[in-house]
């Protein structure tokens, strides 16, 4: 969902707003998102739960940990050798007289306690200007995320995440630059008072279609959930980006859905996102399914951890 925010805007080369200036908030941005990754790289207390351990890695019975619908990603991880599906249909409005089409998803796999690896693509991408409908492949990002530090009663869960963009969606229908992105994210989530809260801060570096090098910018998300009634959980978020460059500006926004979770390995979830500020999503609804697939580890389940959910 952002990769694909962040192409359009690329794309359809709107001017700058100049109501709001995110230069000051850029500045703070990096300084905080290069201080909080160093902080939790070094602490003793991160280096002290490091799953270089691999024991008690198994879970008695799968259960999905999904990413949709937020933009923000949590900083717990899938299953240890787990295999789950995300997949999903977005319809996105990015300004007046556009909007666009897609079908996307992540695969993610539990490598190891704390290790994950995955693979965000769009299988279809299809967007509708002035000039006509163009269709393509979308882009594909691959990238792990680490687990630093789990869930305590004071300390909330950490992660670190990389990702770097394969550009594999059109140049010539306008739906990719064609250059190669990269994103470093620090992760944080927490359960506080029945709610669960995730929160991201992301350093983008956007690869010039035009000529070398990066333009760059942070992107901040605070997502939250509350559960209704069994399976029923509300959830919302807001989040933002800086200014990517003199033609693409900075933009809030909100998000807003309700999930579902079928059995505790499949979860579907529905929503719709409002721009709070110009330059974000005109307006953006979705909706999509969590699915684990299998553990792939399973010769070498731990005695007496077998469950009837497991395959």
């Amino acid at each position: 969902m952002v990769t694909l925010k962040v192409e359009a805007a690329c794309e359809t080369g709107r001017q700058p707003s100049n109501l709001v200036s995110f230069s000051r908030i850029e500045k703070i941005l990096r300084f905080t998102v290069a201080t909080a990754a160093l902080c939790v790289a070094t602490s003793d207390l991160a280096s002290g739960q490091w799953m270089g351990r691999q024991t008690g890695c198994y879970a008695d019975a799968i259960v999905a940990n999904p990413n949709r619908p937020t933009v923000a990603n949590p900083a717990d991880i899938t299953q240890y050798g787990v295999l789950e599906l995300e997949y999903g249909w977005d319809r996105l409005w990015p300004e007046e007289g556009i909007h666009q089409t897609s079908f996307g998803g992540l695969l993610k796999f539990g490598l190891l306690c704390d290790v994950e690896l995955r693979w965000n693509t769009t299988s279809f991408l299809s967007q509708t200007d002035a000039s006509g409908t163009h269709r393509s492949f979308g882009d594909n990002w691959l990238g792990p995320q680490i687990r630093v530090y789990r869930q305590t009663k004071r300390v909330p869960t950490l992660a670190l995440g990389y990702a770097i963009k394969v550009p594999s969606a059109s140049t010539t229908a306008g739906l990719g630059t064609g250059r190669v992105d990269h994103a470093f994210t620090l992760l944080v989530s927490k359960d506080i008072a029945r709610f669960h809260f995730d929160f991201n801060l992301s350093q983008f570096l956007i690869g010039r279609p035009d000529t070398f090098g990066f333009d760059k910018n942070q992107e901040v998300n605070l997502a939250f959930s509350h559960a209704i009634r069994g399976g029923l959980q509300f959830t919302g978020e807001f989040y933002g980006e800086t200014r990517l460059n003199l033609s693409t500006p900075g933009f809030a926004s909100s998000l807003w859905a309700l999930t579902y979770t079928v059995v505790p390995r499949l979860v579907v979830d529905s929503g719709f996102e409002a721009g709070l500020t110009s330059g974000g999503p005109h307006r953006h609804v979705f909706v999509g399914a969590t699915y684990s697939i299998a553990n792939l580890y399973p010769g070498r389940r731990r005695k007496g951890s077998s469950s009837p959910a497991d395959p």
